[in-house]
Protein backbone atom coordinates (compact mmCIF):
# COMPACT_ATOMS: atom_id res chain seq x y z
CA UNK A 1 0.00 0.00 0.00
CA UNK A 2 1.55 3.48 -1.16
CA UNK A 3 0.53 6.29 1.55
CA UNK A 4 0.63 9.72 0.32
CA UNK A 5 1.58 12.25 2.76
CA UNK A 6 0.67 15.55 3.02
CA UNK A 7 3.86 17.68 2.47
CA UNK A 8 3.78 21.74 3.20
CA UNK A 9 5.66 24.35 1.38
CA UNK A 10 8.03 27.38 3.28
CA UNK A 11 10.11 30.42 1.70
CA UNK A 12 13.03 31.54 3.61
CA UNK A 13 15.84 33.70 2.47
CA UNK A 14 18.90 34.02 4.56
CA UNK A 15 21.44 35.65 2.14
CA UNK A 16 23.32 33.30 -0.75
CA UNK A 17 20.86 30.83 -1.43
CA UNK A 18 23.43 27.98 -2.09
CA UNK A 19 24.24 27.47 1.02
CA UNK A 20 20.96 27.88 2.72
CA UNK A 21 19.77 24.83 0.34
CA UNK A 22 22.88 23.23 1.26
CA UNK A 23 21.73 23.54 5.03
CA UNK A 24 17.91 22.62 4.32
CA UNK A 25 18.78 19.72 2.22
CA UNK A 26 20.16 18.09 5.04
CA UNK A 27 17.28 17.92 7.23
CA UNK A 28 15.51 14.92 8.11
CA UNK A 29 12.09 15.62 6.92
CA UNK A 30 12.56 18.13 3.96
CA UNK A 31 11.55 16.27 1.17
CA UNK A 32 13.01 18.79 -2.16
CA UNK A 33 14.02 22.29 -1.85
CA UNK A 34 14.74 24.74 -4.67
CA UNK A 35 16.12 28.16 -5.10
CA UNK A 36 15.26 30.88 -6.57
CA UNK A 37 14.00 34.53 -6.46
CA UNK A 38 10.58 35.98 -4.06
CA UNK A 39 9.65 39.29 -2.71
CA UNK A 40 10.20 41.12 -5.55
CA UNK A 41 7.69 42.39 -8.57
CA UNK A 42 9.56 41.70 -11.74
CA UNK A 43 8.03 38.79 -13.60
CA UNK A 44 9.98 36.12 -14.02
CA UNK A 45 13.75 38.04 -12.88
CA UNK A 46 16.81 36.67 -13.85
CA UNK A 47 20.14 36.21 -11.60
CA UNK A 48 21.56 38.97 -13.41
CA UNK A 49 18.85 41.11 -12.94
CA UNK A 50 18.56 39.96 -9.16
CA UNK A 51 21.77 40.58 -8.36
CA UNK A 52 21.66 44.48 -9.68
CA UNK A 53 19.06 44.92 -6.57
CA UNK A 54 16.40 46.62 -8.43
CA UNK A 55 14.07 43.87 -9.12
CA UNK A 56 13.02 43.76 -4.96
CA UNK A 57 13.43 39.95 -5.19
CA UNK A 58 15.44 38.07 -2.35
CA UNK A 59 17.76 35.03 -3.05
CA UNK A 60 15.44 32.78 -1.42
CA UNK A 61 14.26 28.87 -0.96
CA UNK A 62 10.94 26.79 -1.18
CA UNK A 63 11.55 23.93 0.93
CA UNK A 64 8.90 21.53 0.26
CA UNK A 65 8.72 19.12 3.67
CA UNK A 66 6.71 16.42 5.76
CA UNK A 67 5.17 17.98 8.95
CA UNK A 68 4.47 14.81 10.95
CA UNK A 69 8.78 14.50 10.42
CA UNK A 70 9.29 18.13 10.86
CA UNK A 71 7.70 21.44 11.74
CA UNK A 72 7.51 24.24 10.15
CA UNK A 73 8.65 26.13 14.03
CA UNK A 74 11.43 23.61 13.35
CA UNK A 75 12.59 24.87 10.18
CA UNK A 76 12.16 28.39 11.94
CA UNK A 77 14.66 27.04 14.59
CA UNK A 78 17.16 25.92 11.52
CA UNK A 79 16.75 29.12 9.71
CA UNK A 80 17.62 31.83 12.56
CA UNK A 81 20.56 29.20 13.85
CA UNK A 82 21.79 29.18 10.17
CA UNK A 83 22.45 32.82 9.52
CA UNK A 84 22.74 36.40 11.30
CA UNK A 85 19.12 37.42 11.27
CA UNK A 86 20.51 41.18 12.49
CA UNK A 87 22.28 42.31 9.22
CA UNK A 88 20.09 44.91 7.38
CA UNK A 89 20.74 43.15 3.65
CA UNK A 90 23.96 41.32 4.24
CA UNK A 91 24.83 37.89 5.22
CA UNK A 92 28.66 37.55 4.67
CA UNK A 93 30.72 38.56 2.03
CA UNK A 94 27.27 39.21 0.20
CA UNK A 95 25.37 42.82 0.46
CA UNK A 96 22.25 44.14 -0.88
CA UNK A 97 18.64 44.05 -0.42
CA UNK A 98 18.39 40.68 -2.97
CA UNK A 99 20.75 38.70 0.23
CA UNK A 100 18.40 40.22 2.90
CA UNK A 101 16.79 38.25 5.92
CA UNK A 102 13.07 37.19 5.11
CA UNK A 103 10.08 34.77 5.92
CA UNK A 104 7.90 35.05 2.64
CA UNK A 105 4.68 33.39 4.49
CA UNK A 106 1.89 31.34 2.59
CA UNK A 107 -0.94 31.14 5.14
CA UNK A 108 -1.62 32.42 8.69
CA UNK A 109 -0.45 29.45 9.98
CA UNK A 110 2.94 30.28 9.35
CA UNK A 111 2.76 34.02 10.08
CA UNK A 112 1.91 33.64 13.69
CA UNK A 113 4.66 31.12 14.24
CA UNK A 114 7.46 33.10 12.54
CA UNK A 115 6.41 37.05 14.09
CA UNK A 116 6.03 34.41 17.99
CA UNK A 117 9.65 33.25 16.83
CA UNK A 118 11.32 36.80 16.55
CA UNK A 119 9.58 37.76 19.68
CA UNK A 120 11.21 34.69 21.37
CA UNK A 121 14.64 35.24 20.35
CA UNK A 122 14.43 38.44 21.31
CA UNK A 123 12.75 38.62 24.32
CA UNK A 124 15.99 35.75 25.39
CA UNK A 125 18.92 37.82 24.39
CA UNK A 126 19.91 35.31 21.91
CA UNK A 127 21.60 38.21 19.18
CA UNK A 128 23.26 41.50 20.81
CA UNK A 129 21.06 43.42 17.74
CA UNK A 130 17.85 44.03 16.85
CA UNK A 131 16.60 41.06 14.95
CA UNK A 132 15.97 42.94 11.25
CA UNK A 133 13.97 39.25 9.41
CA UNK A 134 10.65 40.70 7.60
CA UNK A 135 8.27 38.48 7.34
CA UNK A 136 6.42 38.97 4.81
CA UNK A 137 3.21 37.65 2.68
CA UNK A 138 5.28 35.45 -0.18
CA UNK A 139 4.96 37.28 -3.54
CA UNK A 140 5.02 34.64 -6.56
CA UNK A 141 7.92 32.09 -6.34
CA UNK A 142 10.36 32.20 -9.17
CA UNK A 143 12.78 29.21 -9.78
CA UNK A 144 16.34 30.23 -10.76
CA UNK A 145 18.07 29.33 -13.25
CA UNK A 146 19.14 25.31 -13.60
CA UNK A 147 22.91 26.16 -12.87
CA UNK A 148 21.92 27.30 -9.62
CA UNK A 149 20.08 24.61 -8.16
CA UNK A 150 22.34 22.05 -5.80
CA UNK A 151 25.28 24.18 -6.72
CA UNK A 152 27.11 23.15 -3.80
CA UNK A 153 27.02 19.53 -5.06
CA UNK A 154 27.88 20.69 -8.57
CA UNK A 155 30.81 22.11 -7.06
CA UNK A 156 31.81 19.84 -3.88
CA UNK A 157 31.17 22.47 -1.29
CA UNK A 158 29.82 21.22 2.06
CA UNK A 159 27.79 23.34 4.88
CA UNK A 160 27.32 21.89 8.37
CA UNK A 161 24.04 22.99 9.85
CA UNK A 162 24.32 24.54 12.85
CA UNK A 163 22.01 23.79 16.01
CA UNK A 164 23.50 26.08 18.83
CA UNK A 165 22.52 28.91 20.48
CA UNK A 166 24.05 32.27 19.19
CA UNK A 167 25.06 35.04 21.74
Amino acid sequence: MNLKTSCEHAIFAAGCFWGVQATFDQVNGVITTVVGYCGGTTLNPTYQEVCQGTTGHAEAILITFDPTIISYDELLDIFFTNHDPTTLNSQGPDHGSQYRSAIFFLNEKQRLPAKEKIEQLTHCNIYSEPIVTEVIASTPFHDAEEYHQKYYLKHNITCTILLTDKK
